[in-house]
């Protein structure tokens, strides 16, 4: 494997912050792989090598390690890529490779928002019973047939990709990628008569105008919150992930 001076480093992306990451290593001259899970159709192009695809679980991801001789793998997938990021600390630990995470910090409820938390979508899927609302479904495309389970309520959905399927029987649909402001969202959810927003705790500032329209409409929010990781080390820009390789031994150069 390459010393730390000359490092090759795995970036696990696919957010806000790993497109920084990865400019910020591009500038200083770091060898470095972008890699996407390929749930979105039209990913954004990056500066670095870029691969698109799983790796095919801890033994996979394990395999690429050795192949690719990388050095460094940062974690800078969604919060919510749970199995993602457990399927990291196991293949560094058993490769031996440094990790680190790039994490984005959650939201935290300030005055006059009415968050009721669930600790996970099946916890949202059951705190949706009840009578017909209107819903803002916030949670991506891969958790709408769990949410089929109740099928009363009129959906609003926001995708980065039109869906093939839709599995909800009455459900608006708005392709659109963020990040969104805040007058926007106000004016979408005021234009759908929105009752009740569905979010994961994603954090950042991409995606978090709805949380805010949510508050300044007066409305309800039921808040999933983040999923239970393996302890690891955890940045929460990518300066700190800088930090991070120069007390590894990487000449960061610039």
């Amino acid at each position: 494997m390459p010393h730390p001076a000359n490092p090759n480093i795995l970036i696990l992306g696919g957010t806000t912050e790993a497109n920084a990451l990865a400019r910020a290593l591009v500038a200083r001259g770091l060898n470095a792989t972008y890699s996407y899970a390929g749930r979105v159709e039209t990913p954004r192009p990056q500066p670095l090598p870029t691969r698109i695809g799983g790796f095919g679980g801890v033994e996979g991801l394990s395999a690429y390690i050795r192949d690719k001789a990388v050095t460094h793998v940062i974690d800078a997938t969604h919060p919510f890529a749970a199995q993602m990021s457990r399927n990291a600390v196991a293949a560094c630990a058993q490769t031996g490779t440094a990790l680190a995470a790039l994490v984005r910090p959650p939201w935290q409820a300030r005055a006059g928002d009415r968050w009721q938390h669930v600790a996970d979508i099946a916890g949202a899927v059951g705190a949706l019973a009840g009578p017909a609302k209107r819903v803002f479904l916030a949670v991506g495309r891969l958790h709408l047939d769990e949410f089929a389970a109740q099928p009363q309520h009129r959906y609003l959905l926001r995708l980065v990709d039109e869906p093939q399927h839709i599995p909800l029987p009455d459900a608006d649909v708005v392709v659109a990628r963020g990040p969104f402001s805040l007058e926007d969202d106000i004016a979408l959810m005021t234009q759908h008569e929105i009752q009740l927003v569905v979010s994961k705790n994603a954090g950042g500032s991409g995606a978090r105008a709805k949380i805010d329209a949510a508050r300044e409409l007066g409305l309800p929010a039921l808040m999933i919150d983040r999923p239970v990781l393996p302890a690891r080390e955890e940045c929460a820009t990518p300066d700190q992930v800088l930090d991070w390789l120069a007390h590894s031994g990487v000449n960061l150069g610039v």
